[in-house]
């Protein structure tokens, strides 16, 4: 059977953000391409068990096939190494596009800053919607065609059912306290990464300190997009993928 390319959304968005690239993907990477919603968003159920990134792995888990080239966006990105870490023959390649193995910064490890979280979380609780469109607001921040993203990136988004406020809330929870720097480190498939240089929710930094932690880990930085290369610079995301897959 012929290995998949299995793309992950990240917190707030659904399967639909990757729209636009998925056919030039499939076309340039010569393997079908499937997008998933993580529970609770795109319409897709909530687990029965309590809301964890061990329960979303299990819950995506039968639904993507062995070998396949896994690539998280974002929250994606801790869902795709999680994946990686427990189902490791699911996963023949791992490409991180704009994501951590710890979101939240601390003294010795770049990411979010707590408070903007914490943000996040009390506004959440009054306007659900609201907050996810502040969200794509930061995503595209420092972007050079950051209206244009936000737009495409809205549309996209809404062609789905809005996301569950419970799986918000713990997708937050999930950003805020999951640190998979040990499980980046032990990573047995080959993984990469495509950042942007201007993303103000993963630094650039970050890319370094991954590579320090699991030296088998080589990524790009695009100069000029932020938080979702794949929609502001599609043909060089394209591109950096076609190079190392």
């Amino acid at each position: 059977m012929q290995s998949e390319i299995v793309l992950l959304h990240g917190w707030g968005m659904n399967k639909e953000v990757w729209q636009l690239i998925g056919a030039a993907l499939s076309d340039a990477l010569g393997k079908p391409v499937k997008a998933l919603n993580l529970p609770g968003f795109g319409g897709e159920p909530m687990p029965a068990d309590a809301y964890s990134l061990d329960v979303i792995v299990k819950s995506l888990s039968n639904r993507i096939q062995s070998n396949s080239i896994v690539i998280g966006w974002s929250l994606g990105g801790l869902v795709a190494t999680k994946l990686a870490t427990l189902y490791p023959e699911k996963v023949a390649s791992l490409v991180l596009v704009s994501s951590n193995a710890q979101f939240c910064e601390n003294d010795e490890w770049p990411g979010i800053k707590a408070q903007v979280l914490e943000q996040f979380k009390v506004q959440l609780a009054k306007n659900s919607r609201k907050t996810i469109e502040r969200f794509l607001a930061i995503q595209a921040m420092g972007s050079e065609h950051a209206k244009a993203d936000i737009k495409q990136l809205k549309e996209l988004l809404f062609l789905a059912p809005e996301p569950n406020d419970a799986a918000l809330s713990a997708g937050l929870d999930i950003l805020q306290n999951v640190d998979l720097r040990s499980d980046f480190a032990n990573l047995k498939c080959p993984v990469y990464g495509i950042f942007g240089r201007l993303d103000s929710l993963v630094p650039q930094n970050v890319a370094a300190e991954l590579s320090l932690i699991n030296p088998q880990f080589s990524y790009e930085i695009l100069p000029k997009a932020s938080h979702a290369p794949f929609i502001s610079h599609r043909d060089d995301f394209i591109s950096y993928l076609k190079s190392v897959l």
